[in-house]
């Protein structure tokens, strides 16, 4: 008798204790990955290694019914670092290529880059009249660049993982895109373009799938680059929640190996998605700049 109450009361006590560590291996499980996620999100402090830093805050502005909060988050503060970067070197590498007849340092290393800009994208998709919209193009490559880039240091954030910061970009080459497209063809020109050439009847539906076609371009700028720079990161998070999952130091070595290689990917992939941004948006520039089929429209249009 004395038995069978020990053994309950031991079956008691499992039942009870057990329970309790599956919940405290819960929460630490979720603790460990929501501090890897926290890599991704946006936030209003900067972490480093002991502490972290509170960004500015500014009381909200409310305009109607629309609030506007200008208080600067971490997505924000690495955008206008990185704007700062491509201020000061480029004005470092200017001052130097001034003084040098052969570029040197910075500045050998900016003009391969601009060397390859003009002759492997504005040329190509704007011909010799894009030569003039190349400070625009170059500006957008370095800028995007050293945002994703950015984002693969210790501590840092990729701000172009952020979908407001790809669709600020986009709405930039959108503007653009049009503004080049008016100058070069004229508003004449480019009010024809939207009637796709076909006869007056079918206005009424190609003007919307003209205009729809406008807003296209840029939608696709913003969603490349931002579905990109978040798609490393998540194979990243989810490489290392493998050892979080199997909490076994086997997967680790394996889990470091993949890790390693993916974070050598991102780093050629922050490159590609800077110059693919570039590319597309001097290709639709161009796109703008041939009047040729334009003015074919237009005579279609009045025939």
């Amino acid at each position: 008798m004395v038995d069978t109450l020990k053994h309950a009361a031991v079956s008691a006590a499992d039942t009870i204790h057990v329970p309790a560590a599956h919940v405290a291996a819960e929460h630490a499980e979720k603790f460990e990955f929501s501090h890897l996620l926290a890599h991704m999100q946006n936030s209003k402090t900067l972490e480093f290694p002991g502490g972290h830093i509170d960004l500015p805050q500014f009381p909200p502005i409310h305009l109607g019914s629309v609030t506007i909060d200008l208080s600067m988050s971490k997505h924000v503060f690495f955008l206008l670092l990185s704007a700062l970067f491509v201020a000061v070197f480029a004005i470092y590498a200017a001052n130097r290529n001034r003084k040098n007849i052969i570029p040197k340092g910075i500045g050998n290393l900016f003009e391969i880059f601009i060397v390859f800009i003009r002759d492997e994208v504005a040329l190509p998709n704007m011909g010799p009249g894009g030569l003039k919209y190349l400070p625009f193009l170059l500006t957008l490559f370095f800028f995007i660049l050293i945002m994703n880039l950015l984002g693969l240091i210790p501590y840092g954030a990729t701000s172009t993982a952020n979908i407001s910061v790809t669709a600020a970009l986009a709405f930039v080459a959108f503007i653009m895109i049009q503004a080049v497209a008016i100058r070069e063809q004229g508003v004449a020109h480019y009010l024809a373009h939207l009637t796709g050439g076909v006869h007056w009847s079918m206005w009424p539906i190609m003007i919307p799938v003209e205009i729809l076609g406008l807003f296209t371009k840029p939608f696709a700028l913003c969603i490349r680059l931002f579905a990109n720079m978040n798609g490393g990161h998540i194979v990243l998070l989810a490489l290392i929640g493998l050892v979080l999952l199997f909490r076994s130091v086997i997967v680790a070595p394996l889990s470091v190996v993949f890790s390693v290689g993916v974070l050598m990917l991102e780093l050629f992939v922050a490159f590609l998605q800077a110059y693919i941004f570039v590319m597309l948006t001097s290709l639709f520039m161009g796109f703008g700049m041939q009047s040729e089929h334009t003015e074919e429209d237009a005579e279609h249009s009045h025939s």
